[in-house]
């Protein structure tokens, strides 16, 4: 049984790393492609690299939600840590929500209301 919990914590903490590096790459490419549009217009710079940071945040963290839910329901069931993800997953939440009306300036519930005004 500890060595289940072992191979456990490793994965919950390589979905942890493979979220960070999805940040740190994805900054990189934003930060790169905002440089290179640099002779363009500012203002379509500057929101196309936000909106390439603010996707990279987003698929980030939730690769971190993912290693978080592994490593509380799998290693340490316990209610204590069960809480603590709780309000992780809340905070990690409600930054997703506000990082993705960032990115495509709507909620993330008014995707499908535009999709079926754009249909008729």
């Amino acid at each position: 049984m500890n060595y289940y919990h072992d191979i456990m914590e490793l994965i919950g903490t390589a979905v942890d790393a493979v979220g960070v590096l999805i940040i740190v790459i994805g900054a990189v490419i934003a930060t790169v492609n905002f440089a290179a549009a640099g002779k363009t217009d500012f203002g379509i710079a500057y929101r196309s690299y936000r909106q390439g940071l603010g996707r990279a945040i987003l698929l980030g963290l939730e690769f971190l939600i993912a290693g978080d839910i592994i490593r509380t329901v799998v290693v340490a069931p316990t209610l204590e840590n069960v809480l603590i993800l709780a309000l992780i997953v809340i905070i990690r939440t409600f930054l997703s929500m506000a990082l993705q009306l960032e990115v495509e300036g709507r909620w993330p519930w008014r995707r499908g209301e535009e999709a079926r005004q754009d249909a008729r």
